[in-house]
């Protein structure tokens, strides 16, 4: 049996790979870190499968290189326009005899969490994730395990995430083509989902907390309360569209923009001094030119606080809670800013903003504690007890891993596995 995890963050800008090695005492030693820029994805939707695939395989092999493993399985996430979700409740009856009642069992959770999942739904998407919210045992609210309590009622509120099916399919076809098995029942997670794994403290997902995933495409978002998701979102702006700005206004190549917004850039006007300066490359017969860093400065903060008031508006549509006493929390690309923390500040009303590193877990790579590895360090983190099998006998195929992942009988059979 494998002791070897490796998630696979597949973004718009780049694809980042984090082999992790489960450890006797339970716990997960980073081996190995890899990205690459990614290709034929576009605001977070894989637009070109070859392409897709040759980076996938590129960057699982750098890691390999640097872990010194051969990689036959992997576990990834799906967000952005991939995503909805809403909210659900179920209810299982614990004895239909008058004035009689037993304990609650795993199999009346299980019918309670499958009656929720008795919606419509559209027939392009599908299951990801149902979540169990909170439970209610004959009319009391606050239940996080009812299992033993006696009852003649149970019901359940859940949080239901669906995917696109091409997008599903279209994930587990890169994995295939690369040569990698897509393994286990948390093998495609909600990108958001994972983040949070790998970076939100258990304080702030019981006061209240929003994950802001700022990603190259897309803005993704999810609020948490109550140690569960309540609300997921995404915004189709992310820190492409601040790198398209800056090789518009100053007139020069995207690559070149890119570059000078991680090295020049900043979103927090306070930040910068007045007489600091930046140099714009030349383009063609036009030799660089020197301009005030505050310019640039202001061509960020406007898309900045643009993506920001987004999620805001995101959040309060979509959220019905009131009040949160937890942090903002950013992670992917767009969170490596200079004054991204201070905007959000500005935006969000609230002091309570950090960034979102992944937990020091050990190993000679320190590469991976960034915000731009959280949703592939998460998806170690929340696989790590899911055992996969190393001998190419035993290796099933890429669309009975599907199947056993993604059919509703299976998902079903599994909720209990999964939350308890």
């Amino acid at each position: 049996m494998s002791s070897i995890i490796v998630g696979v963050d597949i973004g718009t800008s780049f694809v980042h790979v984090v082999i992790g090695e489960l450890k006797e005492h339970g716990g997960v030693e980073i081996l190995a870190v890899a990205k690459n820029q990614s290709q034929g994805v576009r605001n977070g939707v894989i637009v070109n499968i070859e392409k897709a695939v040759s980076v996938i395989q590129k960057t699982v092999e750098t890691a390999e290189q640097i872990a010194g493993c051969d990689v036959k399985s992997c576990v990834t996430a799906i967000g952005g326009a991939n995503i909805e979700s809403r909210d659900s409740r179920g209810m299982a009856v614990i004895s239909t005899k008058e004035h009689t009642r037993r304990d609650i069992n795993a199999n009346d959770v299980n019918t309670a969490i499958a009656a929720a999942t008795s919606i419509y739904i559209a027939m392009d998407r599908e299951f990801l994730h149902v979540i169990p919210k909170e439970y209610i045992v004959d009319g009391l609210r606050g239940f996080k395990d009812p299992i033993g309590t006696s009852a003649t009622r149970l019901e359940v509120e859940t949080h239901i995430v669906t995917a696109s099916k091409t997008g599903l399919h279209t994930l587990s076809q890169c994995f295939m083509r690369a040569g990698y098995d897509l393994v286990g029942q948390k093998c495609i997670m909600l990108k958001t989902l994972a983040a949070t794994k790998a970076t939100l403290l258990g304080d702030e997902q019981e006061l209240g907390s929003i994950l802001i995933d700022m990603g190259g495409g897309t803005t993704d978002v999810l609020v948490l309360c109550n140690d569960a998701p309540i609300c997921t979102a995404s915004v189709p702006i992310g820190s492409n569209y601040i790198t398209n700005d800056i090789s518009i206004v100053e007139g020069i190549p995207f690559e070149a923009a890119e570059k000078l917004k991680i090295e020049s850039g900043c979103c927090w006007g306070e930040l910068v001094a007045p007489d600091e300066t930046v140099i714009i490359p030349g383009v063609g017969g036009r030799p660089p030119i020197e301009c005030p860093r505050m310019e640039l400065c202001e061509i960020i903060q406007s898309r900045v606080i643009e993506i920001f008031s987004e999620v805001l508006k995101e959040v309060k549509k979509k959220s019905t809670v009131k009040k949160m006493s937890g942090s903002i929390v950013l992670t992917g690309g767009g969170a490596l800013l200079s004054g991204v923390v201070e905007l959000a500040q500005a935006v969000f009303r609230t002091s309570a903003v950090r960034i979102g590193e992944p937990c020091n877990l050990g190993g000679i790579e320190e590469q991976y504690k960034s915000p731009e590895y959280a949703t592939a360090v998460g998806l170690v983190l929340e696989n790590k007890n899911v055992a996969e099998i190393d001998d190419a006998s035993a290796r099933t195929s890429n669309s009975e891993a599907k199947k056993s992942s993604f059919s509703f009988g299976n998902f079903v059979q599994h909720l209990v596995d999964t939350f308890f």
